[in-house]
């Protein structure tokens, strides 16, 4: 059984002295290091560590917001750490997986990072419910109104190209081609004053 540790700074201003320091005194064999932003999912140290910890290692970090990006990507990594069993370690926080209260203590964690999620998907259902009822649609406002459909077929019986008519009217060829499919010229013609 080893102890393994990662340490991560966000910026090349912050120094990882104080985290080296703290999983060098707990017994770390063996130190992986990043400097990269919490919210990148590319950690090259981080990936090193979790491909090198063995079954019976101990994943050590200072504190838990140097291991996950959020609290469901922490769950994640050290619920796949568990699975090859590998456990987790944050001094901070004093979290030990390999101990029932650690367990207990990351199962409570998993429980609100899961009620967390269930909360924000009941706040967006009511809110897009509550939008509907009053007559509003989700999602971002049509690019092609009825007048620029009819200026379109108007400039299209005169000759110009699809493109042409996209640049006059202002509206990508793939909208254009898509609206103009959907009606008849002489609908449009026909509803023209």
């Amino acid at each position: 059984m080893a102890a393994i540790g990662y340490a991560r700074v966000s910026t090349t201003d912050q120094d990882l002295a104080l985290q080296l320091d703290a999983l060098a005194k707990v017994g770390c064999a063996r130190i992986f290091e990043d400097t990269a932003s919490g919210a990148k999912a590319e950690r090259p140290g981080l990936a090193a560590a979790l491909s090198f910890a063995r079954e019976g290692d101990i994943l050590t970090v200072w504190k838990l917001d140097r291991l996950g990006r959020s609290l469901p990507h922490l769950i994640e990594t050290v619920s796949a750490l568990k699975a090859r069993g590998v456990g987790f370690r944050s001094l901070t926080e004093s979290i030990d997986t390999t101990t029932p209260g650690g367990r207990l203590v990351f199962h409570i964690f998993g429980a609100l990072g899961q009620f967390e999620r269930d909360l924000i998907r009941e706040r967006t259902r009511a809110g897009l419910e509550a939008a509907a009822a009053r007559g509003r649609q989700g999602g971002r406002k049509p690019v092609m109104t009825d007048e620029k459909l009819r200026r379109a077929h108007t400039l299209r019986a005169q000759g110009l190209t699809v493109r042409e008519v996209a640049a006059r009217i202002k509206v990508g060829k793939t909208a254009l081609y898509a609206a103009l499919a959907q009606t008849a010229p002489e609908a449009a013609v026909a509803g023209s004053p």
